[in-house]
């Protein structure tokens, strides 16, 4: 069975969903128990800046820049082969579940970093 990188809204987790959870938000969701959220890997240091987020605002007329300027900063982060490295080692059994908060499922940074991570696992 081969396993994948899916993105899961953080409110939206089934009770019993399995993979290895990494929250890609900065800001721990409101209303969330860290038991609950049963998180593997909380990747704040791999989240927009706060300029950027903000800057973003999750307006969809912004989300090509936006895209542009977090991958500049993902290729940036010192860390970003030890994530890559990682998630690389998680897929061998399990899913990877990038957990996000925000509404907008189609314009948030969790796709960016899915397509990140993807681009760079298949080098």
């Amino acid at each position: 069975m081969e396993h994948g990188i899916r993105i899961e809204r953080v409110y939206s987790l089934a009770p019993g969903e399995t993979g290895y959870r990494i929250l890609v938000d900065r800001l721990w969701p409101r209303g969330i128990s860290k038991a609950k959220l049963a998180l593997d890997f909380w990747a704040k240091d791999l989240a927009p800046t706060p300029e950027l987020r903000k800057w973003f605002s999750h307006r969809a007329d912004r989300f090509e820049e936006f895209q542009t300027r977090y991958l500049a900063q993902l290729d940036a982060y010192d860390g970003a082969n030890n994530f890559c490295t990682m998630c690389s080692d998680v897929l061998r059994n399990h899913d990877v579940l990038l957990l996000y908060a925000a509404k907008d499922e189609h314009n948030n940074q969790a796709v960016v970093l899915q397509a990140w991570l993807r681009q760079r696992l298949h080098r």
